[in-house]
């Protein structure tokens, strides 16, 4: 059984090859959380193992996953084996611990986090940008027998090391992240420019209902979490966030047409 989040498409194509080569099943967290339910409450079968996909934000899980694992909940478990794989441009620090210590509190079973490399998509602060085409090309291409390798972790049980902590991982997900989760989630400066179309696919790719409509235009409330499926998916490169993006590069999965439109569809129900 495989939950994911995605933003600009790494986790999903992540959680679907999981699902390909496992012959799981997936559920979007996204999808899941629009329904508003107090909780979400799944069967598992005696040999099933649990997948949680999702990217790394700011060395870091996203508050927006930590709240669906504290609402989820299993019937017939009997510690069946919790397993995260995690998305990062470049590394993860103490992604790893920060996940597993949710899911002891949940009581369940943790056995190990793995991590992708993919190509870099956080271009908000200063300093960060998308990674050139010859980088992102061999991100993608590494990801292939990375992820194979997880698969064949998770299946037979046994412990792989993969999983790229970083250097200086205390300071990163002990210090920064916290800043992070206080000070930049929730608030936002992005706007549409006088490319937008009004074609409200930002608004239906937002996971948390940031975003609404307004004459036309998109709008933007305190719910952000940084995820950035909105800037990057947009088809005019209409978004902006104040002034850093504006010689930024934009990203998204190439398979994007092909992975998240399950995904866009669940948004829009």
């Amino acid at each position: 059984m495989i939950f994911y989040f995605t933003g600009t498409g790494n986790s999903a194509w992540v959680a679907n090859r999981l699902a390909e080569t496992l012959h799981d099943e997936r559920f979007s967290i996204s999808q899941l959380l629009h329904e508003k339910r107090i909780q979400y409450t799944f069967p598992l079968k005696e040999e099933e193992k649990v997948i949680v996909v999702f990217p790394v934000h700011s060395w870091g899980p996203p508050s927006f996953v930590l709240s669906f694992i504290k609402q989820l909940s299993f019937t017939n478990y009997t510690g069946q084996p919790v397993y995260a794989v995690c998305t990062c441009g470049d590394d993860c620090g103490y992604t790893k611990q920060l996940f597993a210590t949710a899911v002891v509190k949940q009581g369940w079973n943790f056995r190990n986090c793995y991590s992708v490399t993919m190509p870099n998509n956080y271009i908000l602060f200063p300093g960060f940008d998308v990674d050139r085409k010859e980088v992102e090309k061999e991100k993608l291409q590494n990801a292939f027998p990375t992820v194979e390798r997880i698969a064949d972790a998770i299946r037979t049980g046994t412990s792989a090391d993969i999983y790229d902590q970083g250097t200086m991982p205390f300071l990163k997900s002990r210090m920064i992240h916290p800043l992070f989760n206080k000070y930049v989630v929730g608030k936002n400066s992005f706007y549409a420019t006088d490319k937008c179309v009004s074609c409200g696919l930002c608004k239906n790719v937002c996971p948390t209902g940031t975003i609404s409509m307004q004459e036309g235009l998109p709008q933007w409330n305190d719910t952000c979490i940084q995820c950035l499926a909105c800037i990057h998916r947009c088809p005019q490169r209409a978004i902006e966030y104040g002034k850093r993006t504006l010689r930024k590069g934009r990203y998204q999965h190439p398979d994007n047409k092909r992975i998240l439109n399950i995904t866009t569809k669940e948004y829009n129900s």
